[in-house]
């Protein structure tokens, strides 16, 4: 009784009542809670150090997405790339390494859009990064590249030609540092290996080309596409050569090693040891030390697959394996053999392919001359390759394009076999100069009887290419040039050598050449003239052909002027050249052309450029007789300021040197210069202006253009500053070739009889001129010349004007002031020289015939007179004419205030004059 009722207790039941509430259970959990707003301002914040595109990713986010699996987010990440390099691109220097690293890393990517959004970012990205920027990582870019190249997957290995074509483009010198391997992928690329039966070791295996079914294209396209890259792959490797070679039938690039320097020599610092010049044997472009010495090559120290193709071992190899992999695909791409009629009519697809072959041939053979034992090289290609060449690409020779497309509305076009491209713009006419090409450098002149079959063959073609009359362009003639000088070379026979030459002068006369066409003409006949010209007198036979373009020439610069002036410049080189030759033929048409040339108005000289013109003043000495008429053109240019006072000092001297006067031992030329002619020159030139420019300036009237005193009968004629000293110039120059000649008295009496004819009389005479009159004189004169009166009076004249104009210059006229020193030292210096002169300027000042305004300057002019050291004694000698002058000046300014010039005048007077002891003897002999 008593255990039951414990039991009950500890498990006793709570009774729950109606209405009340259930109570608590001591286990029971709170479930109520409270909540806070959490802010976190940092984390919104857009990060400062690296930007981002529109969906807020920046530069790491990118690159991190680039290793996810799903393909979209990779291409959405390539994307996103470029959009943020192109609005920030100085990310890319701060993470090149990077950006380089993941996209080259998608190069082998399975997706094809993933691929093609890295060459869309690739070539964003080599436009942006300069190659020194990116040659640390182009190892990385090279081995991605390599990769994709030999990937198994089909579309893998077609991207892989677009990453090549943007590498090639933007990097080709990087790209091609690593020649055997791309050379090699090259080759997996359309081939495959299979061991020769013929041998029973795997030392030597063969290639073959390879067919894939599951391909897009066909196999000849996908060939067509893969040489085309190899093509462009050694044209990289050919330019990025160390040497080129020296031709002179290539066309012109834009390369800064390619303009001539010349080496300026001034010949006065020569004279006077202050300038030394060296010496080269056959120097031109590249001087050159004789020297038994010969350096080695920094590739002789580097491992054989360093070198590249630089190593005559890799490009033997090379050529082994790719040139019958060539063959191949030309055997497929050939015309049927069983259609022999038609067998030189290719189908579009078919030509590309074979220029493709014959361009790659022809870059293997360029680099084949890059090497020291160039002529080993040529014989072991001869006897490799010479027969199947012949069989092969001989044999349907030459070939032409089969049009399939619908004729439309005919172009002009004089000959439908060499049109210069069809209507697919493919050019048949340089696959077949490319074959020439390739044939004739394995000729040699030993090798001549044999090979005359297909010699005649491309003589022919290329006989009937020159004369047919059509349009080529600058591709075609380098080629086509290029095979002629061969065929020239090998048969070096006068009956062989000037059909060729006369075909190319056929193709020369054409009308609206092509600038670079007519360049690469000029430099084949140049090359033609010289290589004739280096012939012995005993075995040398000139080219009629030759001559006549020779001749031509001078006609062709005439005609030309300033339409082409790069054109011109090739003129004058040549022309220069065989002038420095004495080519007869050359020098007549020179002399007949001279002076359409050297017209001052529209002449050659006066229309080119500084550098042009210098050619064309050198090439007068040349001339084999300068008349007057000519002179007196050389004398216009000199004067018109259209080419520098520097240009017409070295023309005057050219003269010079031509005259009778120049001083040589020996007669160089008979009366290529009159004395009478060349005296004529140099006064006209001396003057500056024509006798019809100084009879029009007599009707010129009053300022600016006038300076006028009333007590000179001269007026001055300002000329404009430029004008000003480039006449000075120039009349020092001929001031200098006067003074050499050695009868000095005759020389004057010439000089003074030309001023008496042409200038005394004049009214207005140019303030250079008067200037360089004043000069000449101060430099002839001596004790054995005699003036004449009229001369005294002129030059009294001119030098009374010239100071008056001096001392009225206004200091604010910066143009006039410049000539102030110059003509103030000729004036002093002819007053010191001939003591008449100063006293017949002094007798002019009446002072009673002038206006009151002209007073101070007189005064002014007088004081600085009697202020001159070197005028000192001849003013103590004419001072009862200064006295009389002033008492002239105080009378008329008597009963007015002395104004402050007056008083400075008799300071002067007192101070140099009146001072001086008087000493009548000698002032009584003078007056």
């Amino acid at each position: 009784m008593t255990k039951k009722r414990k039991r009950q207790e500890d498990f006793q039941k709570v009774k729950l009542k109606v209405g009340k509430k259930k109570p608590k259970l001591e286990n029971a959990t709170d479930t109520t809670f409270k909540t806070k707003a959490i802010q976190i301002p940092e984390q919104l914040k857009e990060d400062g150090v690296l930007p981002t595109q529109n969906r807020k990713l920046n530069i790491k986010d990118l690159l991190s997405q680039m290793h996810h699996y799903s393909p979209g987010v990779k291409h959405n990440a390539l994307l996103g790339l470029k959009e943020l390099l192109s609005q920030y691109p100085f990310v890319i220097d701060a993470h090149l390494s990077s950006i380089i690293s993941e996209v080259a890393a998608v190069f082998t990517d399975k997706d094809s859009g993933v691929r093609g959004a890295a060459v869309h970012l690739l070539q964003f990205l080599a436009s942006k990064i300069r190659a020194e920027q990116i040659a640390p990582f182009f190892p990385l870019v090279s081995a991605h590249l390599s990769s994709a190249m030999t990937h198994i997957s089909e579309g893998i290995q077609e991207d892989s030609l677009k990453v090549l074509d943007v590498l090639l483009e933007a990097y080709p010198a990087l790209l091609t540092d690593r020649s055997i391997i791309l050379l090699k992928n090259f080759v997996e690329l359309i081939s495959h290996q299979q061991l020769s039966k013929r041998l029973k070791s795997r030392d030597k295996l063969s290639w073959m080309l390879s067919v894939n079914p599951n391909r897009r294209v066909t196999s000849q396209q996908w060939r067509l596409n893969v040489l085309t890259r190899l093509k462009k792959f050694l044209q990289a490797v050919v330019d990025g050569s160390s040497d080129t070679e020296d031709e002179g039938l290539q066309e012109q690039k834009d390369n800064s090693h390619s303009v001539r320097n010349p080496v300026c020599i001034s010949w006065k610092l020569h004279a006077n040891n202050q300038q030394h010049i060296q010496l080269f044997e056959s120097g031109g472009l590249r001087p050159k030390i004789n020297s038994s010495f010969r350096l080695r090559s920094l590739t002789s120290v580097m491992d054989s697959a360093e070198k590249g193709l630089s190593s005559a071992e890799n490009l033997k190899g090379f050529i082994e394996i790719i040139i019958p992999l060539l063959i191949e695909c030309w055997i497929e791409a050939s015309p049927a053999q069983s259609a022999p009629i038609l067998g030189n009519l290719l189908e579009s697809e078919s030509q590309q392919l074979m220029q493709q072959v014959l361009s790659i041939i022809h870059l293997l053979w360029k680099l084949t001359k890059r090497h020291d034992e160039t002529y080993k090289m040529e014989l072991w290609l001869r006897m490799n390759y010479l027969v199947d060449f012949k069989h092969h690409f001989m044999r349907h020779f030459p070939y032409s394009l089969q049009d399939t497309v619908k004729h439309k509305k005919k172009e002009p076009c004089k000959s439908n076999r060499n049109c210069m491209k069809s209507s697919n713009n493919i050019d048949h006419l340089l696959l077949n100069l490319t074959l020439c090409d390739i044939m004739v450098s394995l000729a040699s002149t030993s090798t001549l009887q044999t090979d005359s079959g297909w010699l005649d063959m491309i003589r022919k073609f290329v006989t009937d290419t020159l004369q047919d009359g059509s349009k080529l362009n600058s591709k075609q003639v380098n080629r086509l040039l290029g095979v002629t000088w061969r065929l020239m070379q090998i048969q070096q026979n006068k009956v062989a050598t000037e059909p060729l030459i006369k075909a190319v002068y056929t193709l020369y006369q054409q009308r609206n050449l092509l600038f670079p066409v007519r360049t690469l003409l000029l430099k084949f006949f140049s090359r033609v003239y010289q290589k004739e010209d280096l012939r012995t007198q005993r075995i040398r036979s000139r080219s009629k052909v030759l001559s006549r373009w020779l001749a031509g020439l001078p006609q062709q610069l005439a005609l030309l002027g300033l339409r082409n002036p790069e054109l011109s410049n090739q003129l004058i080189d040549i022309i220069h050249s065989a002038a420095s030759r004495s080519n007869k033929e050359l020098l007549q048409s020179l002399q007949a052309t001279a002076a359409r040339i050297y017209d001052p108005l529209e002449g050659t000289l006066v229309l080119l450029p500084a550098e042009a013109q210098r050619r064309l003043v050198q090439l007068v000495y040349f001339l084999p007789c300068l008349p007057a008429s000519l002179l007196a053109c050389l004398s216009r240019c000199c004067i018109m300021g259209r080419m520098s006072s520097d240009l017409a000092a070295t023309l005057i001297g050219i003269l010079h040197m031509r005259s009778s006067f120049a001083g040589w031992k020996c007669q160089v030329q008979d009366n290529s210069v009159n004395d009478v002619d060349y005296f004529s020159f140099l006064f006209s030139t001396l003057i500056g202006f024509s006798r019809e420019e100084l009879t029009s300036l007599q009707g010129i009237r009053g300022k600016p253009h006038i300076s006028q005193t009333q007590l000179s009968p001269i007026r001055l004629y300002l000329t404009d500053l430029d004008q000003f000293l480039h006449h000075w110039a120039v009349t020092e120059v001929i001031c200098h070739s006067l003074s050499t000649i050695p009868s000095q008295s005759q020389c004057f009496d010439i000089l003074q009889t030309g001023i008496c004819k042409y200038l005394v009389g004049l009214v207005v005479i140019p303030d250079s001129t008067a200037g360089s009159v004043l000069c000449a004189i101060n430099k002839l004169l001596d004790q054995a010349c005699i003036i004449s009166e009229n001369l005294h009076r002129f030059l009294a004249s001119c030098c009374y004007s010239l100071l008056y104009f001096l001392l009225t210059i206004d200091r604010e006229d910066a143009e006039h002031l410049q000539k102030r020193d110059m003509l103030w030292r000729s004036c002093i210096s002819a007053l010191a020289l001939l003591p008449r002169l100063l006293r017949l300027m002094l007798q002019s000042l009446q002072v009673s015939r002038i206006c009151r305004e002209e007073l101070p300057v007189v005064a002014q002019l007088l004081r600085l007179l009697m202020q001159h050291g070197q005028l000192r004694s001849h003013m103590i000698t004419n001072e009862f004419l200064v006295q009389q002058i002033i008492k002239d000046i105080m009378t008329l300014k008597s009963g007015e205030v002395q104004e402050q010039w007056l008083t400075d005048l008799h300071y002067c007077f007192n101070i140099y004059l009146a001072s001086h002891p008087q000493t009548p003897g000698p002032i009584n002999t003078v007056y």
